[in-house]
Protein backbone atom coordinates (compact mmCIF):
# COMPACT_ATOMS: atom_id res chain seq x y z
CA UNK A 1 0.00 0.00 0.00
CA UNK A 2 1.17 3.65 -1.07
CA UNK A 3 0.41 7.02 -0.99
CA UNK A 4 2.32 9.80 -2.69
CA UNK A 5 0.60 13.27 -2.38
CA UNK A 6 1.84 15.97 -4.72
CA UNK A 7 0.79 20.14 -5.42
CA UNK A 8 1.88 21.05 -2.77
CA UNK A 9 3.76 24.88 -2.49
CA UNK A 10 4.06 28.58 -1.99
CA UNK A 11 0.71 30.73 -2.21
CA UNK A 12 -0.20 33.96 -1.54
CA UNK A 13 -3.51 34.49 0.84
CA UNK A 14 -6.96 34.19 -1.62
CA UNK A 15 -5.34 31.82 -3.94
CA UNK A 16 -5.90 28.06 -4.75
CA UNK A 17 -4.00 24.89 -4.77
CA UNK A 18 -5.17 21.49 -5.46
CA UNK A 19 -3.47 18.24 -3.87
CA UNK A 20 -3.21 14.83 -5.41
CA UNK A 21 -3.08 11.75 -3.60
CA UNK A 22 -2.09 8.73 -5.77
CA UNK A 23 -2.72 5.35 -4.30
CA UNK A 24 -1.15 2.35 -5.46
CA UNK A 25 -1.81 -1.49 -3.80
CA UNK A 26 -5.12 -1.28 -3.42
CA UNK A 27 -8.64 -0.12 -4.99
CA UNK A 28 -9.16 3.90 -3.67
CA UNK A 29 -13.16 3.44 -3.31
CA UNK A 30 -13.05 0.26 -0.97
CA UNK A 31 -11.01 2.37 1.13
CA UNK A 32 -12.43 5.31 3.39
CA UNK A 33 -10.04 8.29 2.69
CA UNK A 34 -8.98 11.19 4.11
CA UNK A 35 -6.58 14.35 4.22
CA UNK A 36 -5.31 15.67 7.30
CA UNK A 37 -2.59 18.29 8.33
CA UNK A 38 -0.48 19.28 10.91
CA UNK A 39 0.88 22.88 11.68
CA UNK A 40 4.69 23.80 13.37
CA UNK A 41 3.50 23.17 17.38
CA UNK A 42 0.19 22.20 16.87
CA UNK A 43 -1.75 18.40 16.53
CA UNK A 44 -2.54 16.53 13.45
CA UNK A 45 -6.43 17.51 12.18
CA UNK A 46 -8.40 16.02 10.02
CA UNK A 47 -9.25 18.38 6.97
CA UNK A 48 -11.65 16.27 4.71
CA UNK A 49 -12.69 13.15 4.47
CA UNK A 50 -14.95 10.66 2.39
CA UNK A 51 -16.30 7.46 2.73
CA UNK A 52 -16.29 4.42 0.50
CA UNK A 53 -19.47 3.31 0.63
CA UNK A 54 -21.79 6.15 -0.42
CA UNK A 55 -19.46 8.78 -1.09
CA UNK A 56 -20.03 11.07 2.31
CA UNK A 57 -17.61 13.59 2.96
CA UNK A 58 -16.34 15.49 6.18
CA UNK A 59 -14.93 19.31 6.55
CA UNK A 60 -13.59 20.85 9.26
CA UNK A 61 -15.54 23.82 9.80
CA UNK A 62 -12.93 26.02 8.94
CA UNK A 63 -12.46 24.91 5.12
CA UNK A 64 -15.79 24.57 4.51
CA UNK A 65 -16.78 26.57 1.44
CA UNK A 66 -13.60 26.92 0.98
CA UNK A 67 -11.89 23.08 0.53
CA UNK A 68 -13.43 20.48 -1.85
CA UNK A 69 -12.75 16.70 -1.52
CA UNK A 70 -12.77 14.44 -4.41
CA UNK A 71 -11.48 11.10 -5.77
CA UNK A 72 -10.99 9.69 -9.54
CA UNK A 73 -11.73 5.65 -8.85
CA UNK A 74 -9.91 5.00 -12.80
CA UNK A 75 -7.22 6.98 -11.77
CA UNK A 76 -6.87 5.50 -8.06
CA UNK A 77 -6.17 8.93 -7.27
CA UNK A 78 -7.60 11.51 -4.03
CA UNK A 79 -7.89 15.42 -4.65
CA UNK A 80 -7.97 18.22 -2.28
CA UNK A 81 -9.09 21.46 -4.25
CA UNK A 82 -8.16 24.32 -1.63
CA UNK A 83 -9.69 28.06 -2.98
CA UNK A 84 -9.59 31.09 -0.68
CA UNK A 85 -6.04 30.01 0.83
CA UNK A 86 -5.67 31.94 4.40
CA UNK A 87 -1.99 31.98 5.81
CA UNK A 88 -3.95 29.81 8.58
CA UNK A 89 -4.16 26.78 6.53
CA UNK A 90 -0.42 26.58 6.15
CA UNK A 91 0.48 22.98 7.34
CA UNK A 92 1.89 19.48 6.31
CA UNK A 93 -1.06 18.14 4.29
CA UNK A 94 -1.21 14.07 4.40
CA UNK A 95 -3.34 11.88 2.89
CA UNK A 96 -4.60 8.48 4.64
CA UNK A 97 -6.47 5.52 4.01
CA UNK A 98 -8.93 3.54 6.01
CA UNK A 99 -9.59 -0.12 5.11
CA UNK A 100 -12.94 -0.05 7.25
CA UNK A 101 -14.18 2.26 4.64
CA UNK A 102 -15.35 4.92 7.04
CA UNK A 103 -15.61 8.44 7.13
CA UNK A 104 -13.61 9.45 10.34
CA UNK A 105 -11.80 12.95 11.09
CA UNK A 106 -9.81 10.57 13.97
CA UNK A 107 -6.20 9.97 12.41
CA UNK A 108 -6.16 6.93 14.55
CA UNK A 109 -8.76 5.50 12.21
CA UNK A 110 -6.19 5.33 9.41
CA UNK A 111 -4.08 2.37 9.05
CA UNK A 112 -1.92 4.07 5.72
CA UNK A 113 -0.16 7.49 5.45
CA UNK A 114 1.78 9.13 2.54
CA UNK A 115 4.39 10.95 3.45
CA UNK A 116 3.08 14.72 3.00
CA UNK A 117 3.21 17.80 1.00
CA UNK A 118 4.09 21.30 2.56
CA UNK A 119 1.59 24.10 1.45
CA UNK A 120 2.58 27.54 3.08
CA UNK A 121 0.15 30.51 2.72
CA UNK A 122 1.66 33.97 2.32
CA UNK A 123 -0.10 36.72 3.76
Amino acid sequence: VQLVESGGGLVQAGGSLRLSCAVSGFTLDHYGIGWFRQAPGKEREGVSCISSSDGSTYYLDSVKGRFTISRDNAKNTLYLQMKSLKPEDTAVYSCAADPAGSISSRDVSYDYWGQGTQVTVSS
